[in-house]
């Protein structure tokens, strides 16, 4: 029996294939008509392509040319700002660059530590022999200008960037030192930033005692630091002062290794994120005898992944705190780089201490941050460490002399 005829249904498409065409053509030149199912497969996201065309109208038609990159780099720029969150950033191709040489502890610079001014940059410590020691720049001293450009009212990241550059180029800092003004040319260099610097220093009673600093959190850092405290622990040291001060944070893994190093079991801090559930980071175990008297110092300047380990400490009843209020972050960021080379680094969630503490003021707002359990301040404008004096002062006391 042979198959039926097809005539109607081949009559029927043959109908409805220009109509089709039709609505077609007019639906690609009207996306917005169709339904949010519809259009998103079919002509991609409308807020993208919204900002995708105002980028081509501004790069095509500006009365001036403008670059598309740069236009690309202001737009994911402003989003970040929008957001009203100090700890979230955009780093361009050149900035994300510098940031991972910083992270390995090579960065292009002057060579010294800075935080926020009301005027500039404030000058924490100049590391020995580099351009900025060379140059007469010394701590306490504020950089209040690069290149003639006023800092006033900038933000640190900013600011740096604009000291930071290739090695051999020169850069002009302007600096105030009480009532004198210093302008001067100094030539950037590539260096090596010291993660960790330890000593063996004595107690008022004659203790030996290991004084021992960490810069960042950066990878690595718990492997220098066991190693720098291993070394003078074979020397006789009897307790340790870790000097947290103007330490910024880094990776929360750090965090947990270098807390590992004196906690020997345990949780060591909790994260919580929208795109991930709550977890909670253990210690790894292989830590120091805790017959072994820990001090911490902190200041203003301690933040982020240095308040974990700080919080840790104290919650654990590991070690006991001299200095100031700690900055007060309750929150970490999690770094994703994009297809321009540039990279997002945006806050994805909060983290709480062993005790369940979060340490800033609710979400990315500043909080009270940790209480010291001694408090000890620092002068920057003398030769003495009285908040270091101090912490000697309360390991003493924990050694029994």
């Amino acid at each position: 029996m042979s198959p039926r005829p097809r005539q109607p249904l081949l009559f029927v498409l043959a109908v409805l294939a220009p109509v089709l065409l039709v609505v077609g053509i007019w639906l690609g030149g009207h996306p917005d008509n169709l339904t949010g199912f519809l259009r998103n497969p079919l002509v991609g996201d409308s807020h993208a392509r919204v900002v995708n065309d105002a980028i081509e109208r501004i790069n095509s038609t500006y009365y001036r040319p403008v670059g598309r990159a740069s236009l690309v780099d202001r737009a994911i720029n402003g989003m970040v700002v929008s957001l009203h969150d100090r700890f979230s950033h955009y780093f361009t191709k050149a900035q994300y660059q510098s940031v991972q040489e910083s992270t390995q502890g090579q960065f292009s610079g002057v060579g010294m530590t800075v935080q926020r001014d009301p005027r500039g940059l404030l000058v924490k410590d100049v590391y020995d022999k580099s351009p900025a020691q060379r140059a007469g720049i010394r701590g306490g001293d504020v950089i209040v200008a690069v290149n003639g450009k006023s800092l006033k009212g900038r933000s640190s990241n900013d600011s740096t960037t604009e000291i930071k550059g290739r090695p051999g180029t020169d850069v002009r800092l302007t600096w105030v030192r009480g009532r004198r003004r210093v302008t001067r040319t100094v030539t950037r260099a590539t260096l090596s930033l010291p993660v960790v610097a330890s000593s063996l220093k004595r107690t008022p009673s004659g203790d030996r005692y290991a004084d021992v600093a960490l810069a960042q959190f950066s990878d690595g850092a718990d492997r220098d630091l066991r190693g720098a405290i291993d070394k003078l622990l074979a020397k006789h040291a009897k307790g340790i002062v870790l000097d947290l001060r103007g330490n910024p944070g880094g990776l929360v893994e750090q965090a947990r290794l270098v807390s590992s190093i004196f906690i020997p079991e345990g949780p060591i801090v909790t994260t919580r994120g929208r795109s991930e559930p709550s977890r909670t980071l253990n210690a790894a175990g292989d830590a120091i005898p805790g017959k072994i008297p820990v001090v911490v110092l902190v200041d203003r300047n301690t933040a982020s992944a240095a308040e974990i380990v700080t919080g840790a400490l104290k919650d654990r009843h590991r070690a006991r705190v001299v200095g100031t209020h700690t900055f007060g972050k309750g929150v970490f960021q999690e770094v994703t780089t994009l297809p321009n080379g540039g990279a997002l680094d945006i806050t994805v969630g909060e983290y709480f201490t062993p005790s369940g503490r979060n340490l800033g003021g609710g979400g990315v707002r500043r909080g009270a941050g940790i209480t010291p359990d001694v408090r000890a301040v620092d002068d920057p404008h003398t030769r003495r460490d009285e908040a270091l004096a101090v912490a000697a002062r309360v390991l003493q006391q924990r050694l029994g002399g």
